[in-house]
């Protein structure tokens, strides 16, 4: 029997508008983290569509039960970033351009490729999350607490969901594909795929999203991006566009944590990799203790003094 829980959660993004800065200490982040909501719509209603594709070829009860639960997790992932996004599309109406752009790339995969590549698409990307999101939610504090509750408390859902979920993605590929080899053969189309969404997003963030509004270059995501602008922007026969000052949402953290996480990453992607055996963030068991006890959980940091200004 399943231990994943389908929580349907919303966060109040129209009663509002939603910045583009939610995190206004740390703008470079929050674009980053702007860009993944794009991305989720896309990813996860191809997770949407591939789930029930392969459900006939699934013989294991537990393993049917597992998948049915991951994709109802992930059909609420997408709900909600999808309400998150529409915010954004409110105040910056160009970004719809931008969504259609994104789910187009990925209903292109759901049409042109076999289910055997996209399993392994989310196989692999769905590894490498524990690493990567134990990192960011190990430092909540600066990432997320300093934020717009609504949008903080989306990516901590999301998150620790992600970590709760971690073993599913490979169980499934695992029972119906069981070739390790062809997962990590595809993982650099996959990985290039992934990165190739993140930067049309952010491209099209420096171009709909004034820069008073963004603050950074959306694009400080991509390092070798920073440097070859920069250099071209020193050129005086090149009319380099300057689409603000670049940001590292990450440098305030311990390198050292910073370099567990990325050979998490890469071992990910090694046959033979069980990511039930990852560490976890600590936070994630503060989180589903506090849901278990009826926490709002879509206001994370903000509900105590809520409910305590109505006492």
């Amino acid at each position: 029997m399943t231990d994943l829980i389908v929580r349907k959660l919303r966060f109040a993004f129209a009663s509002r508008p939603v910045p583009f800065v939610w995190n206004e200490p740390n703008p470079a982040f929050s674009a980053m983290a702007n860009a993944v909501s794009f991305l989720a719509v896309g990813f996860e209603k191809m997770i949407g569509a591939m789930i029930p594709e392969v459900m006939p070829h699934i013989t294991d009860p537990a393993v049917r039960e597992e998948a049915d639960a991951f994709v109802r997790q992930e059909g609420q992932h997408s709900m909600a970033h999808r309400q998150h996004v529409k915010g954004l599309i409110k105040e910056y109406p160009g970004l719809k351009d931008t969504l259609d752009k994104v789910i187009d790339a990925y209903d292109e995969m759901t049409a042109n490729t076999s289910w055997r590549y996209r399993l392994a698409y989310t196989a692999d990307l769905e590894a490498t999350f524990t690493p990567v999101f134990k990192l960011m939610l190990d430092h909540d504090d600066t990432l997320f607490a300093p934020g717009d509750d609504r949008v903080a408390s989306l990516f901590l859902w999301h998150f620790v969901e992600e970590v709760e979920h971690r073993s599913s993605a490979l169980i499934i590929y695992d029972a119906v594909v069981d070739d390790p080899w062809y997962r990590m053969r595809m993982a650099p189309s996959i990985f290039k795929h992934v990165m190739d969404i993140i930067r049309l997003v952010s491209e099209d963030f420096n171009t709909h999203v004034p820069l008073e509004a963004r603050k950074v270059d959306a694009m400080s995501t991509f390092r070798i991006h920073r440097r070859k602008k920069a250099l071209l922007q020193r050129l005086p026969f090149v009319d380099a566009p300057y689409d603000g000052p670049f940001a590292n949402a990450f440098s305030h953290l311990p390198l050292r944590e910073q370099v567990v996480a990325l050979g998490g990453v890469v071992r990910s992607q090694i046959p033979g990799h069980n990511p039930a055996h990852e560490k976890l963030p600590a936070l994630a068991q503060v989180w589903f203790d506090r849901y278990d006890a009826g926490y709002d959980v879509t206001r994370w940091y903000t509900a105590e003094e809520n409910e305590t200004a109505h006492v």
